[in-house]
């Protein structure tokens, strides 16, 4: 025992030692919590318990594998193999087989995956001549999963005041219809969703008395990861459980706790001791991971949140590097400054691309830092998710854009003749290719006239597919006179797209929405950079030639090798990286806008950059940007409140500015040969966006708007043609590209440019007329 024990610190050791009633141990980022958990179930079976009498629940099947594995080499490997350690779904579905006769189903009961789940809906829907416009299937699934994992049976949900509400102002008041069958349904089937496994084991527990006083004599031992990660189901249980022995060990940090849209609760860890008034609290605070600055800037961090347990994390490691806190004047220099320091990573030190990582509050920020480390040459993976351009609701789009530059795309139509769904399904489409393949012909050419290549429709779909023709045949007109960000953002609109997202207010809904946002920043990033370059291909056409080559990419881009990686924060819990970039620090971003309205909101997003930093081991660097793209227009951005949260001591900040300088205005910079259309997502508020097909500024500018831009512009374009006070080596600051000093003047008049050396963005020849840019007194 002794020398199992050697291997820990006094902290580790005074946990895995005490086990003779309910405990809390609260693990700080980095401090070996699983080290913990693992010697203390080697303990309880050097004691002679046996393996059989103990649980351990996990989140993951990795984390149990991992530890089952280490308790393996501490003890031996038959007791390892005979606990009942797995995740919560594995472990109570061993229980819910033995128990199923109870419950009127078989023992082998068959368990749906979300496939199976969402076609049984989506069968429901059809069966009750529901509109699946507005029933979508996987926000009604999402609907009753959440339901479950609250434990409301079919019944109480229906007299579930406030669930009532919501689904009526979603104008989907059915759902609790569609709730009752599906779950008579699966019972004909013999069959549970993955959610059932939890919701009857509290049903068994709960029903059956005798049942549950048998399991809970049986395990006399009880260990559970990541608390802080449990919902109300899950507490239940574990609660019921440990009633006889009261031996039960529970580990987490609630300051790592960021998974309420999940269903986690933090009160469950928060509130442990009135649940068990006998318990131990364990506090495991040295922090092995990360340099003393880090891990003290991250407990400056989090000590300004109200509802948490107590701890000082402290690390005996060097003390490091000052957290680099980075600003950008754009987000697209951003992307640079980020670039161009992991590039100075690479080639000045022996660490791998692998060992970097930049972390984002949303999925939607990676476009940028993907072009960004692209142009650099600089291989990355995203980690969790798809790249910006393979995501569908990006594909979709600009699927959308090939029919209407090229009629004849096969893949793009079958991309979107039913999205959003207008009627057209996969028979339909089926008997199109066909003709078209009968005939020689592209697929444009049969859809405009499908009566004359006999296609075999009747009256109603040939009604459908002719509007869908004129919408096609409407935007390929408005694409010769409309760029491709003016063209998008009305295509989102008329095609129905913002109608579709207005549909659901899921957490995956308003990542939808962010990505596509974001899709239109890119598309105004195209027009305005290539008119400032003196280059007029800002159309759907040439912006599909380059987009193309990013997809590409994309395509051939494997996982493996030396590459940074990108991910958003909360898939980085539980991995530790040697460098680590947060990025988008600003208000309404990071914390997010969705997160002022309520105090418990705002403390999970300071918990969330709270696990961002912890990430760390050796270099950790914040930034934000001083304006953004965003609903149309370019917006001034907050730097982060969360960065005045921080110690300054902790801190290295950008020398020309403060953060308390925050600016609170919201500009619309008029583009210089455009009138920037509104963003179809217009409004913080995802709940209902702006799907209103109003007019449109016109494509073309009269010759007065040409020459308009930036007003500053305006005036130095004038003041270089007469008086030639513009000179080389002048300072400017650039809308996007930030800091630079002119280099080379060319030409006169309209045709004036400039050559500009920008410290982040490299090299730039700009057409003077369209630059937006102050000049540096």
């Amino acid at each position: 025992m002794n020398e199992l024990l050697d291997n820990l610190n006094d902290s580790q050791r005074e946990a895995v030692l005490y086990n003779e009633g309910p405990s809390l141990i609260i693990a700080g980022a980095g401090s070996g919590k699983t080290r913990v958990l693992t010697y203390k179930i080697a303990t309880l079976l050097r004691e002679e318990l046996p393996p059989w009498t103990i649980m351990a629940l996990t989140f993951t099947n990795k984390a149990a594998r991992e530890m089952k594995g280490r308790i393996a080499q501490l003890v031996d490997s038959q007791s390892a193999s005979r606990l009942w350690m797995g995740t919560f779904h594995s472990i109570f579905l061993r229980i819910l087989r033995a128990e199923a006769h109870l419950l009127g189903y078989p023992t082998n009961f068959t368990i749906y995956d979300s496939s199976d789940s969402k076609n049984l809906i989506k069968s429901i829907i059809k069966d009750m001549n529901l509109d699946d416009k507005v029933y979508k299937v996987g926000s009604v699934q999402a609907r009753i999963s959440a339901a479950k994992n609250d434990l409301i049976s079919p019944t109480a949900y229906m007299n579930h005041a406030e669930r009532q509400v919501e689904d009526l102002h979603s104008r989907r008041p059915l759902i609790k219809e569609i709730y009752l069958r599906y779950t008579e349904r699966c019972k004909i089937s013999s069959a549970m969703d993955f959610d059932d496994i939890l919701l009857m084991t509290n049903v068994l527990f709960r029903d059956f008395p005798d049942v549950l006083a048998t399991y809970q004599a049986h395990f006399r031992f009880i260990l559970v990861d990541e608390y802080q990660d449990t919902n109300f189901s899950q507490y239940l249980i574990i609660n019921k459980l440990s009633e006889k022995h009261h031996r039960v060990c529970v580990v987490g940090d609630d300051s790592q706790s960021i998974y309420s849209f999940r269903g986690a609760n933090i009160d469950n860890i928060l509130n442990f001791k009135k649940t068990y008034p006998e318990s131990r609290l364990f506090k495991l605070e040295q922090n092995y991971r990360s340099t003393q600055t880090i891990v003290n800037a991250a407990n400056s961090l989090i000590a300004k949140n109200k509802g948490q347990i107590k701890k000082h994390v402290f690390s005996k490691n060097d003390v490091g590097q000052r957290i680099r806190v980075l600003t950008a004047f754009s987000d697209i220099e951003e992307g640079f400054i980020v670039a161009n320091r992991i590039n100075e990573i690479r080639m000045n030190s022996l660490d791998t691309l692998n060992n970097i990582v930049i972390l984002y509050r949303t999925n939607a920020q990676s476009r940028i830092f993907e072009e960004s480390l692209r142009k650099r040459n600089l291989p990355y993976r995203v980690y969790g998710g798809l790249s910006f351009y393979q995501r569908k609701e990006i594909k979709d789009i600009i699927a959308y854009l090939r029919l209407i530059h090229n009629p004849h795309d096969e893949e793009a139509f079958k991309r979107v003749i039913n999205y959003p769904a207008r009627g057209i399904g996969d028979t339909t489409q089926q008997k199109l290719i066909a003709a078209a393949n009968t005939h020689h012909s592209g697929i444009g050419t049969i859809l405009a006239d499908p009566a004359r290549y006999e296609v075999p429709i009747n009256a109603g779909t040939a009604k459908k597919l002719a509007a869908f023709t004129a919408l096609i045949d409407q935007f390929r007109e408005l694409s010769t006179n409309l760029n491709v960000y003016e063209l998008t953002a009305r295509l989102i609109r008329e095609t129905g797209i913002v109608t579709d997202i207005n549909m659901d207010i899921s957490v995956e809904t308003l990542s939808r929405k962010e990505n596509i946002e974001e899709l239109l920043s890119g598309m105004n990033e195209f027009v305005t950079g290539h008119l400032e370059e003196g280059n007029n291909a800002i159309y759907a056409g040439d912006y599909l030639a380059e987009v193309s080559l990013l997809t590409d990419q994309d395509e051939e881009k494997s996982s493996e090798g030396d590459r940074v990686t990108l991910m958003t924060i909360h898939a980085a819990k539980g991995l530790e990286f040697g460098y680590v970039f947060v990025v988008g620090l600003e208000e309404e971003i990071f914390p997010s806008a969705y997160s002022l309205e309520s105090e418990r909101a705002l403390e999970e997003e300071r918990r969330l950059l709270y696990v961002a930093m912890t990430r760390a081991e050796k270099v950790c660097v914040l930034s934000y940007a001083k304006s953004r793209f965003r609903n149309g227009s370019m917006n001034f951005a907050k730097p982060s409140r969360f960065l005045s949260d921080l110690d300054p001591a902790c801190l290295e900040l950008p020398s020309e500015s403060s953060l308390m300088n925050r600016p609170s205005s919201t500009y619309a910079t008029p583009s210089p040969t455009f009138s920037t259309p509104a963003s179809p997502f217009s409004g913080r508020r995802l709940t209902k966006l702006n799907d209103n097909k109003g007019a449109y500024p016109p494509a073309k500018p009269s010759s007065t708007d040409q020459t308009q831009g930036n007003s500053e512009s305006q005036q130095i374009g004038q003041t270089l043609h007469n008086g030639n006070t513009l000179r080389t080596g002048q300072d400017l600051v650039h809308e996007r590209f930030g800091k630079g000093t002119i280099q080379l003047i060319e030409g006169s008049g309209t045709d004036c440019t400039i050559t500009v050396q920008f410290e982040n963005a490299g090299s730039r020849k700009l057409l003077l007329k369209f630059a937006r840019f102050t000049v540096v007194d």
